[in-house]
């Protein structure tokens, strides 16, 4: 596949999300049931939830029009579609860019969660998860911390004060506002929301990592400070052969691919902004274990790391987000690209969307604006820049 086709096709997802205006359904959006929320004995049963949600989640059939789920803009998916523009404006400065970067910034500025000691976002839907429910709105150190490191991208272009102050003010709601689990040595890790008590080693590690990106800015080494702490009591849990499971409760033991590039990411962003290089051997073997449990030699990028299926685009997404961001592009370059054109010419619709999920022997093309068109839009930008020019 040569780069000017791979270049038209991000263009043509561009063209596909911004048609939509950057709003779209959500594999988890199914509490958002019109009919599920006319009947009251459902909406407050948390196992009638979870069923439903599920239902949704797995059916590859859309009956999300039939049950009333609306399309809606999700935090998260602006902030992968703000940042998406900032590096396409790196790569080629173009006014329509300025206009979509501006555009972003302020719907995200817009959608933030109130009520919290700092700037912080969530999800445009219930949510409910064995461990715990979350109400619409209620902020994550997740999407928190995506749309806090775009609108610090987006200030680099475009050096609004207010996307500044607000970002950074989200320090505020990971060091106040998210509750914290405590080691035996004083090490932690942070919730999931201020809501629960869960222990998720990627939603720790993001939120250190915006603690490290946050001390770019303001010199604060406490920031760091706390970030050690976190990326200490995540490094404890690190299997011998470098993988870690989700979390600590016995359902959360899965090893998956997107999820352990975020931690990478983190442990990167960390060792970034401080210089303490204490913990290279845990990135190293984490790494090792990415790069040679979640793709198969055709490109395959699997979402867990003992089976082949099911195949997910988020996790042809973050492989490039981190070879990137780490930069390990060239050493592993050749795998990005072979993952990158297997995704393309078995996940992307003509219209330019991508497909949700291929399981055997169903593939799943439900349009997911979050989980799949926006992780897509990010690294296709991300992956401009390694592009030669001349070639296109």
């Amino acid at each position: 596949m040569k780069n000017n086709e791979i270049t038209r096709r991000l263009h043509l997802l561009r063209r596909h999300v911004e048609t939509q205006q950057f709003r779209g359904w959500d594999p988890f959006d199914g509490l958002n049931s019109k009919l599920f929320q006319s009947v009251p004995l459902l909406k407050n049963n948390k196992w009638a939830r979870l069923a439903w949600l599920q239902f949704f989640k797995r059916s590859p059939v859309n009956f999300r029009p039939l049950a009333g789920v609306p399309k809606v803009h999700n935090a998260k998916a602006i902030a992968l579609f703000l940042h998406g523009y900032v590096w396409l404006h790196r790569y080629e400065a173009r006014d329509e860019y300025l206009e979509k970067i501006r555009f972003l910034a302020r719907q995200l500025l817009e959608m933030q969660s109130t009520g919290y000691a700092g700037a912080a976002w969530g999800y445009p839907f219930d949510w409910q998860a064995r461990a715990f429910f979350q109400p619409k709105g209620t902020p994550t150190v997740v999407a928190t911390s995506f749309a806090v490191e775009a609108l610090l991208a987006a200030y680099e272009i475009l050096p609004e004060k207010q996307w500044l102050n607000t970002a950074l003010s989200a320090k505020d709601f990971i060091l106040t506002d998210l509750n914290r689990s405590y080691d035996d040595d004083g090490d932690f890790t942070f919730s999931y929301s201020p809501l629960d008590h869960t222990r998720v080693f990627n939603a720790g590690l993001l939120g250190a990592k915006t603690l490290a990106l946050i001390h770019r800015h303001t010199g604060e080494n406490q920031l760091l400070d706390h970030a050690r702490h976190v990326i200490s009591f995540a490094a404890k849990h690190q299997r011998p052969d470098g993988a870690w499971p989700y979390g600590t409760l016995p359902y959360h033991r899965w090893v998956d691919n997107f999820h352990t590039g975020y931690n990478l990411e983190a442990l990167h962003e960390y060792r970034k902004a401080s210089g303490d290089t204490t913990f290279d051997d845990v990135f190293q073997r984490g790494m090792d274990y990415y790069l040679n449990n979640f793709f198969t030699p055709e490109g395959i990028p699997k979402y867990y790391d003992n089976r082949t299926y099911p195949v997910e685009v988020h996790g042809t997404a973050q492989l490039i987000v981190v070879l990137h961001k780490t930069g390990l592009w060239q050493q592993h370059g050749d795998l990005a690209r072979r993952v990158l054109e297997w995704t393309l010419r078995h996940m992307q619709s003509p219209k330019g969307n991508f497909h949700y999920r291929i399981t055997r022997p169903v593939k799943n093309k439900i349009p997911y604006i979050r989980w799949s068109d926006a992780w897509m839009f990010y690294a296709l930008s991300r992956y401009l820049t390694v592009f030669d020019r001349d070639e296109l």
